[in-house]
């Protein structure tokens, strides 16, 4: 069974910083493709990063140079680090695993930065 569980989540003032994790079971981690999505109130699922099986990154814009992905193969966990957090950063932050034929999520994990 696949389970992928986010943590990290939480209420941070403008310009702060959280790290959330995505601890992924029931796959070998290391051949997928990880990945963050956000989902704000009454808007579409987005993109947040991407990082390949071989450590390849890449951001949406809105994040470049804010959010760094990053993945320990060995402890089949995925990060995201953020920092310089915005008010337009809230959201929930879905953990996403991803391969030819096969796609899941995590739960997701609530982010709230106040102004």
């Amino acid at each position: 069974q696949v389970q992928l569980v986010e943590s990290g989540g939480g209420l941070v003032q403008a310009g702060g910083s959280l790290r959330l994790s995505c601890a992924a079971s029931g796959i070998i981690f290391s051949i997928h493709a990880m990945g963050w999505y956000r989902q704000a109130p009454g808007k579409q699922r987005e993109l947040v990063s991407v990082i390949t099986s071989g450590g390849s990154a890449s951001y949406a814009d809105s994040v470049k140079g804010r959010f760094t992905i990053s993945r320990d193969n060995a402890k089949n966990t995925v990060y995201l680090q953020m920092n310089s957090l915005q008010p337009e950063d809230t959201a929930a932050y879905y953990c996403n695993a991803r391969r030819a034929g096969f796609n899941s999520w995590g739960q997701g994990t609530q982010v709230t930065v106040s102004s």
